[in-house]
């Protein structure tokens, strides 16, 4: 059976917080916003630029995670000849990447 006015008792904070410490929360709050868009802007978009004419760099799916692949050349050519004659996932990224930098793949 409950008890008259437990509920009340239970329910009614044990004080309120004073103005200052409602500034110091909201002060907070705000910090925190700030620091978490500044971060999301600063860590945003692609800020690598393209390669140069004649280079290739490629993000492809390596044993522990994106295995960067580039090369200028002779390396980007060789590269390309190499993963030309595979017909895999990895290797058609590869490829992709050398037709959009102007190497043929043989």
């Amino acid at each position: 059976m409950p008890m008259e006015g437990h509920w009340r008792r239970l329910d009614t904070p044990l004080r309120r917080l004073t103005a200052r410490e409602r500034n110091v929360l909201v002060a907070g709050v705000a910090v925190v916003v700030v620091a978490i868009v500044t971060l999301l802007l600063a860590t945003g978009g692609g800020s690598r630029p393209a390669p140069p004419p004649g280079c290739i760099y490629v993000v492809v799916a390596g044993r522990v995670g994106g295995e960067p692949v580039h090369g200028c050349g002779a390396a980007a050519r060789a590269i390309c000849a190499r993963s030309a004659r595979f017909n895999d996932p990895r290797a058609a990224k590869i490829v992709e990447a050398c037709r959009r930098a102007g190497i043929r793949t043989g």
